[in-house]
């Protein structure tokens, strides 16, 4: 929230309002702005990013991750290439975007919570167009080393808790072990998995080019002489564009309810298994008429466009009807690691885009002559 305070004095000082689109207990907020010219009306292009950085903690870095720190033309720190350069770049365009007299609005949408399930921006997409303003376009600024990307693979992040009976491991027949009811839940996951890839559930654009899955946390057990009562495991998969969450769900629950909690309740009738959501964001897949694939390939000059396995926050703005790409400076390869940086020669290119957005805008600024 500081942060956002410096921003939103930052805009008053240039004569730019902005607004903040709070979450739900109002500790954390998305931060909304509009430049317009004097024709310039509704729709418009956002420029998004998000606020928030992963931790640091257990990273051996060389230089305080909070200070910048300039060394052989890259700049260190964390969130310098995930994705506060392209946040600075905006910042540092807020000048020259409220001189233009743009033809069409320029927004800043900067989210909070991006990092641990794309949490935040929701709070801000729900606001728009009933009380701010909706783009016609976003341009999220990802790093990507300045390609243009054109799909994304979606996240769906769980936590499985699986309680048993336990007993004395001589006795195993007493008890029903966690542990072992755990791997049999993990095994059906890999199983649906493995049945999407079998059935050609693929796409050539993505490496790897299937659905992918992973264990990232196990926990159960408290002693190799003790069936264990209690375990849990955080898992996430993420779908290639086309396969929806509940392809995955849906199957397993059924598996859940219908054979393997039935087991375990024969033994223990307080035997259970839960599994919450933890974090869900769509995989994006623009279209070939994208108005913002357009404009991001106008803008750099690329004349082709990638796909990319991680995810962002542009599908969420995609499902609420809103054709985004992502676009922007920084190698997604030095994100969340010890010694995070960006090259300036980066900025400097990210710089470039965003001259070039503002030219177009007061020169043009023409939504519906991008889409093909």
């Amino acid at each position: 929230m500081p942060m956002l305070d410096w921003i939103r004095d930052y805009l008053d000082g240039l004569g730019i309002e902005s607004q903040l689109a709070p979450g739900a207990d109002e500790t954390k907020a998305n931060l909304y702005a509009t430049i317009r010219g004097n024709g310039a009306a509704g729709g418009g292009v956002a420029l998004s990013g998000h606020t928030d950085v992963v931790p640091v903690a257990g990273q051996d870095w060389s230089t305080d991750p909070f200070e910048l720190t300039e060394r052989d033309g890259k700049l260190y720190g964390r969130g310098t290439a995930d994705m506060k350069g392209f946040i600075a770049i905006a910042l540092a365009m807020a000048p020259a975007l409220k001189a233009a007299d743009l033809r069409t609005p320029v927004h800043f949408a900067f989210s909070f919570d991006e990092e641990v399930g794309c949490k935040g921006v929701p709070h801000l997409i729900e606001r728009l167009g009933r009380d701010l303003p909706k783009p016609a376009l976003v341009l999220v600024g990802e790093p990507t080393s300045m390609r243009v990307v054109d799909g994304h693979k979606g996240i769906a992040a769980m936590q499985t808790t699986v309680t048993g009976l336990e007993a004395h491991s001589s006795r195993p027949h007493e008890a029903v072990s966690a542990v072992v009811c755990a791997l049999r839940v993990i095994r059906k996951i890999e199983d649906i998995l493995d049945g999407l890839r079998r059935a050609g559930r693929t796409d050539d654009g993505f490496t790897p080019p299937w659905t992918t899955f992973n264990i990232g946390v196990i926990e159960g057990g408290s002693a190799v002489n003790i069936v264990p009562r209690h375990c849990r495991f955080d898992w996430e998969f993420r779908p290639i564009p086309g396969v929806r969450t509940e392809e995955v769900l849906e199957p397993l629950n059924d598996y859940v309810r219908g054979e393997l909690l039935p087991e375990m309740q024969a033994v223990s009738p307080d035997a259970t298994i839960e599994t919450a959501v933890m974090a869900l964001s769509p995989a994006m897949q623009a279209g070939a008429a994208s108005p913002a694939v357009a404009l991001a390939r106008k803008l750099t000059g690329a004349n082709h466009t990638e796909k990319v396995a991680y995810g962002t926050e542009a599908g969420l703005f995609e499902d609420a009807d809103i054709p985004a790409v992502v676009c922007g400076p920084g190698d997604i390869a030095q994100a969340h690691k010890p010694d995070e940086f960006i090259e300036i020669a980066q900025l400097e290119a990210g710089a470039c885009y965003v001259e070039r957005l503002v030219e177009w805008a007061a020169a043009d600024g023409n939504i519906a002559a991008l889409a093909g």
